[in-house]
């Protein structure tokens, strides 16, 4: 089945803002969400003290820099997401929070110029799944690493698969029962249905292999709770 294009994702996602704007609990279509914000957001600020810049990549309405200004406080900010109405949230919800300066770029992080030496930690939360074949993948992690400076620091939360198909049969048997419990057998069938469509998920092993590859000196699991996972990693000083 040919996946979604970029255009029929962006739909989507200018439709869903509201989902994603509750910084109490995150999108709750993934498995211990709050819990994974509170952990990157702070593990982010204790792991490059002195920070001043900061990138969110797919940021949604905005909550992983949003939580992230409760602990390294008045960042200047990048914000950067395919849909437009999840931009102007975040903008309104992120100006207010911080006497840093406040930018917005729409587009796919795919062809979008970070720049070079640019950022002290770049954010990227349920957004990398959309990558689709390993050249893309290699690409924006070199494109991350490149745009941080010296002694940044790179956090991920995202849809992770297992190397192992029975693991992964039965991770995907567990989260169905948590989205059951969560709203019930509908909801679990339409998030499925947009997983299936939209989505190309690599595991964790091949993200952190690949952050360490492209030049990355210390990489760290922060939590995985079935078939999510939230990590991050350093560039030298």
């Amino acid at each position: 089945m040919a996946k979604s294009s970029v255009e029929e994702i962006r739909k989507r996602f200018d439709a869903d803002v509201e989902r994603f704007s509750n910084l109490e609990t995150g999108q709750s279509a993934t498995i211990d969400a709050p819990l994974a914000l509170d952990l990157i957001a702070e593990a982010a600020a204790l792991a490059t003290p002195g920070a001043q810049q900061v990138c969110d990549i797919g940021c949604g309405a905005g909550n992983y820099t949003l939580k992230l200004l409760q602990h390294a406080p008045n960042l200047s900010v990048t914000l950067i997401d395919l849909s437009g109405p999840m931009l102007d949230r975040a903008l309104q919800r992120v100006r207010p929070a911080t006497a840093g300066s406040v930018d917005a770029i729409q587009g796919d992080i795919r062809e979008i110029e970070l720049g070079k030496d640019r950022f002290d930690i770049i954010l990227a939360a349920a957004v990398l799944h959309h990558l689709r074949t390993p050249d893309e993948w290699a690409r924006v992690f070199r494109a991350i690493f490149t745009a941080l400076r010296a002694g940044g620091s790179f956090w991920v939360f995202d849809l992770v698969e297992s190397e192992l198909p029975a693991i992964q049969t039965m991770m995907q048997r567990r989260y169905g029962e948590y989205l059951t419990a969560l709203k019930g057998t509908i909801y679990r069938d339409h998030v499925f249905a947009y997983i299936e469509q939209e989505d190309t998920p690599r595991s964790l092993t091949f993200q952190l292999d690949l952050l360490r590859a492209t030049g990355f000196a210390a990489c760290d699991v922060l939590h995985k709770n079935g078939c999510f996972a939230a990590f991050g990693a350093i560039k030298c000083p």
